[in-house]
């Protein structure tokens, strides 16, 4: 076990995309920092640039989540920060919408977060501070059609963020959500293709006509936007914060 007084922060999915940004910038304040991703060489290199631990998880699975909040108070003593982040899409018609994929995204984007929330809650609570932050989305706020897993597993993030900030407010823990629309990561770039897919039109219409039609600032969110958020969340600054929902939106929800 590592022996310092640094503040620990997990983040899931935290070897590319949002969860990379989120792991620099916490890494930058000073936290110790765990990478939970099922991608074992972006994970390996995202842990090496910070200094941080790897843990190589698949996150669908109970039996792991509750390996990795042990793997993390074994190598740094202590979990102060947890970022639910790790998520993926999948865009189907609802009458086609692949069983199994539902399944997993349930269990990834929703019943992780509740396991994890539920592991590092007793070390949160006997040193009164700890921050929850859930990386959910405008799919949390409204609906889009094609993507009845995803928009499910978000609103239900919500309710868990919600619930959480209200048992954790007496012990100094904040439970907080960011509901970003459209962020430029890997994950997005590989959505534009199934959209096109499923609504019949070329890329560069999904950007156009499908992903920036509805908001007011016509351009993908970059990831450390979000990441700066997190960091002020996680700051002593924002200790009276819980169970908001963050839109990070461009407008989206504006109307």
């Amino acid at each position: 076990m590592k022996n310092n007084t640094n503040k620990c922060a997990i983040v899931t999915g935290g070897a590319s995309g949002i969860g990379h940004a989120i792991v620099q910038v916490l890494a930058a304040d000073g936290y110790d920092i765990v990478i939970a991703d099922i991608n074992e060489k972006e994970g390996i290199q995202a842990a090496k640039e910070v200094n941080g631990l790897f843990v190589q998880v698949d996150l669908t699975d109970r039996q792991s989540c509750r390996f990795l909040i042990d793997k993390s108070i074994d190598h740094y003593g202590r979990v102060d920060v947890l970022v639910n982040n790790a998520g993926f899409q999948h865009v189907s018609p609802l009458e086609d919408f692949d069983e199994n994929k539902w399944d997993q995204m349930i269990a990834l984007m929703l019943t992780a977060p509740f396991l994890l929330t539920k592991y590092v809650w007793p070390y949160m609570k006997a040193q009164h501070w700890g921050r929850v932050v859930n990386i959910a989305s405008v799919h949390g706020l409204v609906g889009s059609p094609y993507k009845a897993g995803y928009v499910s597993a978000k609103h239900g993030l919500l309710g868990l963020t919600r619930t959480g900030a209200l048992e954790g407010g007496e012990h100094g823990i904040t439970v907080n959500a960011l509901c970003p629309g459209y962020v430029r990561t890997p994950l997005v770039e590989m959505q534009i293709a199934d959209q096109a897919k499923s609504h019949g039109i070329n890329e560069d219409e999904v950007v156009e006509k499908v992903m920036l039609n509805s908001i007011a600032i016509k351009r993908m969110i970059e990831p450390n936007e979000v990441a700066e958020i997190v960091r002020y969340l996680c700051s002593n600054n924002a200790k009276s914060i819980t169970g908001a929902s963050w839109t990070i939106d461009g407008g989206w929800t504006a109307q």
